[in-house]
C-alpha cells in the first residue's frame, strides 16, 4: 500500500500511478504496518507502536501519464520501447563504448554473484515469460541451470531451493502478489548462498525493499494493463544481468561478450525499424477480426513469444489464443487447424528454422492460415493461406525482444478493429496485489 500525501486531503492506493493526479508525494508501508489517515494527518504503528515512515516526492516530470497524439496508452507504449530499451541499455554500456561492461554495473554485488551456481526465476504473467527466454541465455550463454516458475504455483508445492541459489523475482509494480510470497517462503528456507534480486520497474516497491538486489527497468510509467515496454525492458535487464554473471565468473570468452555487447548498442535501431511494420501488420490484423480462436507457434527462444503473443491477443481483444512450441503440434494442437483457424508464426532465420518451416508445411497441408513474422534472411516468400511481415534481421539472442513488437502491434489492431478497451480490458488489473 501506499499513502498519497496531499494538502488538507491524504489518499491510499496500492499503485502511486494512480495518485499521480492528486498528489507527487507518497509514504510507502512496511509489511505489517497499519495507518490511520485523516484528511490532515497520518499515523503509522508497527507493532502497535507509532512509527515514522519517510515521504518520498517524485518528479512528476518523468511520470508523464498523457496520450500525447496516440489514440491508447498501449500504442504509446508500444511506440516507446526503443527509447525506454535505450535507457535500460545505459545502466550497463557507455555511449561510446562497445566492448565493455560499466564498471560500476552491479559492481557492490559481485561478491553475491560470484557465487551463483543455479538460478530460480519467479513471477507471473508476461514477467514469467520474460523469465522463461532467460531460462535460454543462462543456460546457453554461461551454462548456469535456471528454473523458471510460476509464482503462483511454485508457492503451493513445498519447493526445494538449492543451495548459492539466485532467486530473480521479477515483476512491472514490484507489488504482484503471489511473487512477494514466493519470495518469502524462500527466504524461510535459508539455503545457504542464497541471493535474492527484484527486477521492477518501481524502485520503491515491496520487492526492491525485501531482496538483496534491486535491477531495475527504466521502462518508465505503463498505464496500459497489456504490458508491452515493461516486457521489453525487463529482457533488456535479464541479457545485461547474464552478462555481468558471465564477466564476474568467468565463464563468457571476450570475443562472444564483445559481439554481444556490439549487438545490444544496434537494438534501440532495430525496435525503430520494427515499428515501421505497423501498416501491414494493422492490414493484416484485418483477417483476425471475426476469428475466435487462434494459435501462435515459434520454436527456441521465440516460445516464449509465442505464448506473450497469445497472452496479448486474448487479454485486449477478448480472442481465446494459446501459444505453443511449434514442435508439440503433432502432440495435440494439429487437431485444431483448419480454414477458419488463423496461425501466427515466429521465424527468424535462426539456429531453429528448418525445423519450423516443417511445422509450417504441416499447417499448410491441412488448410490453415498462416500468418508469419519472418526475417528477410529466411527468404520466404507470401503465397496462398500464407500472409507474410519481413521483420529487421537481428542476431539469435536478441531476436526475441524484436520480435516482440510485431505481435503487440497485432494484438493492439485487432483489439481496435473489435472495439474492445484496449487499456483496461475486463477483468483484469494493472498490479496484481491479491491473490
Amino acid at each position: 500500500m501506499v499513502i498519497g500525501v496531499g494538502i488538507g486531503e491524504n489518499f491510499i492506493a496500492s499503485d502511486q500511478l494512480a495518485l499521480l493526479p492528486v498528489t507527487n508525494r507518497f509514504m510507502y508501508l512496511e509489511e505489517g504496518d497499519i495507518a490511520k489517515l485523516t484528511r490532515n494527518s497520518i499515523q503509522v504503528y508497527a507493532d502497535g507502536v507509532e512509527v515514522q515512515r519517510q515521504i518520498h516526492e517524485i518528479d512528476a516530470t518523468q511520470h508523464n501519464a498523457d496520450k500525447g497524439e496516440f489514440k491508447h496508452y498501449m500504442l504509446k507504449e508500444i511506440y516507446e520501447q526503443p527509447d525506454a530499451v535505450a535507457r535500460t541499455i545505459e545502466m550497463a554500456l557507455d555511449n561510446g563504448e562497445t566492448t565493455k561492461l560499466r564498471n560500476d554495473f552491479l559492481q557492490r554485488h559481485e561478491t553475491l554473484l560470484s557465487g551463483i551456481r543455479h538460478v530460480q526465476v519467479i513471477a507471473c504473467g508476461t514477467s514469467y515469460h520474460a523469465g522463461m527466454v532467460a531460462k535460454y541465455w543462462f543456460e546457453s550463454l554461461i551454462r548456469i541451470p535456471c528454473s523458471v516458475e510460476v509464482a503462483s504455483e511454485f508457492r503451493y508445492r513445498n519447493p526445494v531451493v538449492v543451495d548459492n541459489t539466485l532467486v530473480i523475482c521479477i515483476s512491472q509494480s514490484g507489488e504482484t502478489a503471489d511473487t512477494l510470497s514466493a519470495l518469502r517462503d524462500i527466504q524461510k528456507q535459508r539455503p545457504a548462498g542464497l541471493v535474492s534480486l527484484a527486477l521492477c520497474n518501481v524502485p520503491t516497491s515491496s520487492l526492491v525493499r525485501e531482496t538483496d538486489i534491486f535491477l531495475p527497468t527504466l521502462a518508465g510509467p505503463e498505464i496500459g494493463v497489456a504490458s508491452t515496454k515493461a516486457f521489453t525492458t525487463q529482457l533488456v535487464a535479464l541479457i545485461l544481468l547474464i552478462l555481468k554473471v558471465g564477466v564476474t565468473q568467468k565463464c563468457m570468452t571476450d570475443e562472444h561478450l564483445n559481439t554481444l555487447l556490439s549487438e545490444l548498442h544496434q537494438l534501440p535501431g532495430q525496435l525503430y525499424a520494427s515499428l515501421n511494420l505497423d501498416a501491414p501488420i494493422k492490414t493484416m490484423s484485418e483477417s483476425f477480426e471475426d476469428k475466435k480462436s487462434c494459435l501462435f507457434l515459434g520454436r527456441g527462444l521465440q516460445f516464449p513469444i509465442a505464448l506473450e503473443g497469445a497472452l496479448k491477443l486474448k487479454e485486449i481483444s477478448y480472442i481465446h489464443a494459446e501459444g505453443y512450441a511449434a514442435g508439440e503440434l503433432k502432440h495435440g494442437p494439429l487437431a485444431l487447424v483448419d480454414k477458419d483457424m488463423p496461425i501466427v508464426v515466429l521465424a527468424p532465420k535462426d539456429s531453429m528454422f528448418d525445423k519450423l518451416k516443417a511445422n509450417m508445411q504441416e499447417v499448410h497441408a491441412r488448410h490453415g492460415e498462416l500468418f508469419v513474422f519472418a526475417s528477410e534472411a529466411s527468404q520466404m516468400v507470401a503465397e496462398d493461406r500464407l500472409h507474410l511481415v519481413y521483420v529487421p534481421d537481428v542476431c539469435e539472442t536478441l531476436a526475441p525482444i524484436v520480435y516482440s513488437v510485431p505481435v503487440q502491434l497485432l494484438s493492439y489492431h485487432v483489439a481496435v478493429m473489435r472495439g474492445t478497451d484496449v487499456d483496461q480490458p475486463r477483468n483484469l488489473a494493472k498490479s496484481v496485489t491479491v491473490e
